[in-house]
């Protein structure tokens, strides 16, 4: 089983917030002390960091669902609950960040580079938070805000300084193990390398990255071989070396073939044409190697390219290759500037922003989108009336009544916001100044009683008595009409 990963897609889950506690200050003499309930703690953050030390994405390969901690719910006696542990995730370096659709999100280059992919949730305000000079004694709290959740897509872009092509078995992998501590597995058949191999080379006071990508053959831009799933390794380097095999026992090839098939690939692949490139006309130690590296050596010349006469088992032509190598690595070093650190980008929100927009979908639900309203719902406790009662109030007081009904929305049409979905009733006067009633109801949302009430009953008394009133009949009236 390969020990080495270079693309993984990670399911993580950020710490939900702790709930808001509702609590009322008792003791003894004194029943009722205001309200006491503490705060929810915060969720934990999901965060990737550059770690010199990992140099594979095999963890995440094993355990692709990471999650944070949880905040803890808020207590009495003004007691805020612990916020949820953060979870942080160490990536080697060149690693790239993408959505499953394919948008990159971030390029984590440089050790200790850090950046937060999903933000843990708000913890909910306990009552004691939430009390005012008009509510004095909330008879509620806010919820936790659910942590953010998505799916992003890891790639290892090694960071190699020469990166090594050529055809399966022209001896990259024997090039690595003799110029470097590398040992890759080394055998005489094809693809015997299954993963890039990545070494440190020293020449003079220079020192340099060398990484070779295995399985280059014709077709492996389209999908063939194990070319596709590796040339991003050669991405960041800085030349790139041609390692011709010249004993190769097969008849219809011939190295400057094998060149041009090579240079076809990282054309289709794209990006690579300005890097430098050597050619490395390996295995000259055999006869009819060293002949063949003499007749192709003038044609390579003339295309501009240096060529180099090595051989992995003698060792000969090692020393020029390397310090041609690190040559151009160090030009390179000068006319590049340094890498710098994921920069934290600030997008203020704009003037005229009113922080929300209304809008109406093709079933006719009008849809409230802003990040206020939609976490005032989430943090709602939609069985609590007095809390339902105080979202109505934000949500006027932010201007979203106003807008619905400037949207052309009725009373009793469908308004979702964030995933709730209710009916408008506008006629519950959110946003007015009222007395609140008891802890956790609230008047203007109850339904209307069939109970009549005392000065309804007054006037019915009254208007009862009315007709009689209006009789007036004297002490001798009886006698007018005759005798008894």
């Amino acid at each position: 089983m390969t020990t080495f990963v270079d693309r993984a897609v990670l399911h993580i889950k950020a710490g939900d917030g702790g709930h808001g506690c509702v609590s009322i200050h008792r003791e003894k003499f004194k029943p009722f002390g205001g309200p006491d309930g503490g705060d929810g703690g915060h969720g934990g953050s999901v965060k990737l960091v550059v770690d010199p030390g990992v140099h594979t994405l095999l963890d995440f390969h094993f355990h692709p669902h990471q999650k944070a901690g949880n905040g803890h719910g808020g207590a009495g006696s003004n007691r805020d609950g612990a916020n949820g542990e953060s979870l942080v995730l160490r990536v080697p370096d060149g690693t790239v960040v993408q959505t499953v659709g394919g948008e990159v999100i971030a390029d984590l280059v440089g050790a200790g580079t850090e950046l937060e992919l999903a933000r843990g949730g708000r913890g909910g305000r306990g009552n004691a938070s939430l009390a005012s000079t008009r509510r004095k004694a909330p008879g509620f709290a806010e919820l936790g805000e659910p942590g953010e959740e998505l799916d992003v897509v890891l790639e290892l872009k090694s960071v190699a300084d020469v990166g090594l092509v050529g055809f399966p078995s022209a001896g990259k992998s024997s090039l690595i193990s003799v110029i470097s501590a590398a040992r890759p597995k080394i055998a005489d058949y094809p693809f015997t390398t299954l993963v890039p191999n990545l070494g440190v080379v020293q020449a003079g006071d220079n020192t340099f990255t060398v990484a070779d990508v295995p399985g280059l053959i014709p077709g492996a831009a389209t999908g063939k071989g194990l070319g596709l799933e590796f040339l991003r390794h050669i991405e960041r380097t800085a030349v790139l070396v041609h390692v011709v095999d010249t004993a190769a026992l097969e008849t219809d090839r011939d190295p400057v073939s094998d060149i041009d098939a090579i240079e076809a690939e990282l054309a289709a692949y794209g990006g690579l044409e300005d890097r430098p490139r050597i050619v490395a006309l390996n295995k000259v130690d055999v006869p009819d190697g060293r002949d063949l590296a003499d007749i192709i050596r003038p044609e390579l010349e003339r295309r501009g390219h240096p060529v180099y006469d090595v051989s992995a088992v003698t060792r000969e032509g090692l020393r020029e290759l390397t310090f041609a190598m690190s040559e151009i690595v160090e030009r390179q070093r000068r006319l590049t500037p340094p890498p710098e650190r994921t920069r934290i980008v600030i997008r203020p929100v704009a003037v005229d922003d009113s922080g929300f927009t209304v809008s109406r979908d093709g079933e006719g639900v009008y849809v409230v989108k802003g990040g206020a309203p939609e976490r005032w719902v989430r943090q709602t406790n939609f069985d609590n009336d007095e809390a339902v009662g105080y979202l109505a109030d934000r949500l006027a007081r932010l201007g979203v009544e106003e807008a619905l009904r400037k949207a052309g929305a009725n009373p009793g049409d469908p308004v979702r916001i964030g995933v709730r979905e209710f009916d408008w009733q506008p006629e519950h006067f959110a946003g007015e100044e009222f007395v609140p009633g008891n802890r956790g109801t609230d008047y203007r949302l109850e339904e209307p009683s069939k109970r009549v009430g005392a000065a309804e009953r007054k006037a019915m008394r009254k208007a009862r008595r009315q007709p009689y009133e209006e009789l007036e009949v004297s002490p001798g009236a009886e006698g007018d009409d005759g005798e008894i």
